[in-house]
């Protein structure tokens, strides 16, 4: 498999949980997309119309700010990029992450963790932002997903 990171938010521990098994699966190293400021389970009552994460989804030019950078994102080939579902796309520190970095002539795997909702329009916005990058369809994993179903997941990718 080409040189893999995937690099994940994670606002609960769920997608965390499921990002190291994808990296066990892939062989990739794992990168942290921390928000500068860490999310209250307040804010992220979505329920709230005035709770941090409705603001920040409810304004398409929303950039939450990353506490730390990839070292060397020109060293990976292939992008797993994992997050919640929130609004059925990508919360916006995805959206912050993606036009931190040149991701052309990559490919990007986006996963997502929900309950129920799929990834909706996350992978054509991802490809919107992600200039000259491939972006792949993707997957919804629950927090359960074991490592067998992943790495069947990975290992059928045409990476």
């Amino acid at each position: 498999m080409a040189q893999t990171l995937v690099a994940y938010f994670s606002a609960t521990g769920t997608t965390e949980c499921v990002a190291h098994k994808i990296a066990e699966a892939a062989g990739a190293d794992l990168f942290e997309i921390e928000p500068a400021q860490s999310y209250t389970s307040a804010d992220l009552n979505w329920q709230n119309k005035s709770s941090r994460s409705s603001v920040e989804m409810g304004d398409e030019s929303a950039r939450p700010e990353i506490v730390s950078r990839v070292d060397d994102l020109a060293a990976y080939d292939v992008v797993f990029v994992g997050f919640p579902v929130w609004w059925y796309v990508e919360p916006r520190i995805i959206d912050t992450f993606l036009e931190s970095y040149d991701f052309a002539g990559k490919t990007i795997v986006p996963f997502a963790t929900s309950g129920g909702s799929g990834l909706g329009k996350a992978p054509q916005r991802m490809q919107r932002l992600a200039k000259g990058a491939r972006v792949l369809p993707g997957r919804r994993l629950s927090a359960g997903a074991s490592a067998g179903e992943i790495t069947g997941w990975v290992s059928g990718l045409s990476l």
